[in-house]
């Protein structure tokens, strides 16, 4: 057979592949080309089940991490300035919680750079524009003022984002406690602080009652931290027949407090409340008792204050302090499996020293119920992880009696997921600050 004969079959064999390929099956009609069922596993029910059950409707929109990645959440605290006290427990508390929860679905936790609130608006509206400029972040833990958190929270909370804060306060944050949401409430917000409306009725009822002290004058410095546990404190003392004998407010840069003083001097009380922080709260301390009249009111502060720089000044003896209860003991977290007092341990270890604010374990908490909640929320498909923004917030909304070295969570309809136990300490001697701030003479409720 020659070269052109070979060449000749060879385009007639493959016109006829065309030709089958094309569906002509010799007789003009077109041939079934359904392909047959391809050999394969059986579903893998399991994984089905796993991408149903989660929470959530979509309805907020998804987080997809890809392969290798990790789930976002991000620590916006007061981590520099005078309330750095406050802000970098809460975010060694973070960081600690992260690493005690571990993976979710198999997927790591990342909290990038700790960011600053500043303890202002200003600051809690920059970090959270930086915020929500990543679309991967799931949900916040901060801020630490509730300042900060007027600002923030509108922003991240309208981004589809949570926001779980250890250490705002301000009853505008959340609600009346009554069934009204406050001026500055957002949905997605929540926290693991207590409600100040309940800090204020604590030492309102110390003072009236315990005391026995039936005037008082209080001093705030306009932010809605110090203007509103000022103003609960004033509403409950009130109500249980005290007499308020002044209210009014400093700039958180003043030094002179004398004018202030003299004012509230005039009407003459026989306590005067400042929930403020340092270092107005310094001056107003030592200058008080050199104002004719103010001899010998006895002084009060809250959490805002109650700190290892404050309590050391000598001008501090005698004074009494409002706060959350922390002697939290064996409390365990039911993420983790850690105690507060294992957190302690390796906290002092880790950073050389106790936390010296009172929200390390609240900030915990908050971030062991977000991861909690993003776990929930998620399901993997394929090699990634999908989480319903909305799911995040219907576990939040859910949560009840859950166990955190706080103590039992449960969170209401505004947000208020704090164990709310205020105590009431005595500082005795500023030499020794541990000893003050175990000196319980008041618990509420």
């Amino acid at each position: 057979m020659n070269k052109k004969l070979l060449t000749l079959l060879a385009a007639l064999f493959a016109l006829s592949l065309v030709a089958a390929a094309c569906g002509d099956d010799g007789d003009g009609e077109a041939a079934d080309t359904t392909p047959a069922p391809a050999a394969t596993e059986a579903p893998d029910a399991e994984s089905d089940d796993e991408m149903m059950d989660h929470l959530g409707d979509g309805s907020l929109g998804t987080v997809t991490v890809e392969s290798g990645g990790a789930v976002q959440i991000r620590s916006l605290n007061a981590i520099t300035g005078d309330v750095a006290f406050l802000g970098l427990p809460n975010q060694r508390g973070v960081e600690l919680a992260v690493e005690h929860f571990g993976p979710i679905h198999g997927f790591g936790v990342d909290i990038g750079t700790g960011l600053d609130d500043l303890c202002s608006p200003d600051g809690g509206q920059a970090a959270a524009q930086a915020i929500v400029a990543d679309d991967s972040v799931v949900g916040v833990i901060g801020t630490s003022c509730s300042g900060a958190a007027v600002a923030a929270a509108p922003l991240i909370t309208n981004a589809g984002m949570v926001m779980i804060s250890p250490s705002n306060t301000s009853p505008a944050l959340t609600s009346d406690l009554a069934g009204t949401a406050g001026e500055n409430y957002s949905v997605g917000y929540y926290r693991t602080a207590h409600n100040d409306l309940y800090q204020g009725a604590a030492m309102a009822e110390f003072v009236y009652e315990d005391l026995g002290l039936t005037s008082a004058a209080a001093i705030h410095d306009g932010d809605p931290y110090t203007q509103g546990l000022a103003q609960a404190f004033a509403d409950a003392y009130e109500e249980l027949g005290g007499t308020v004998t002044g209210f009014t407010g400093v700039n958180k840069e003043d030094t002179d407090m004398v004018p202030v003083l003299t004012e509230i001097a005039a009407g003459g009380p026989d306590a005067l409340f400042f929930p403020i922080f340092q270092p107005a709260g310094d001056h107003v301390a030592s200058q008080a008792s050199g104002v004719a009249g103010l001899e010998n009111v006895v002084l009060l502060a809250a959490d805002g204050l109650l700190t290892d720089g404050f309590l050391e000044l000598s001008q501090t003896a005698g004074m009494y302090f409002s706060g959350p209860d922390v002697r939290f003991g064996d409390n365990t977290n039911e993420s983790t499996g850690r105690t507060a007092d294992d957190f302690l341990s390796e906290y002092e270890t880790l950073y050389g020293g106790a936390p010296e604010a009172a929200f390390w374990a609240h900030s915990y908490d908050a971030t062991t119920l977000l991861l909690e909640a993003v776990e929930a929320a998620s399901y993997v498909d394929g090699d990634t992880l999908v989480i319903d923004r909305q799911g995040v917030r219907d576990y939040l909304n859910g949560v009840s009696d859950y166990s955190g070295l706080i103590g039992a969570i449960s969170c209401d309809e505004f947000g208020d997921c704090g164990a709310q136990r205020i105590t009431v300490i005595h500082h005795e001697d500023p030499g020794d600050i541990a000893t003050s701030k175990s000196n319980v003479v008041f618990e509420y409720p």
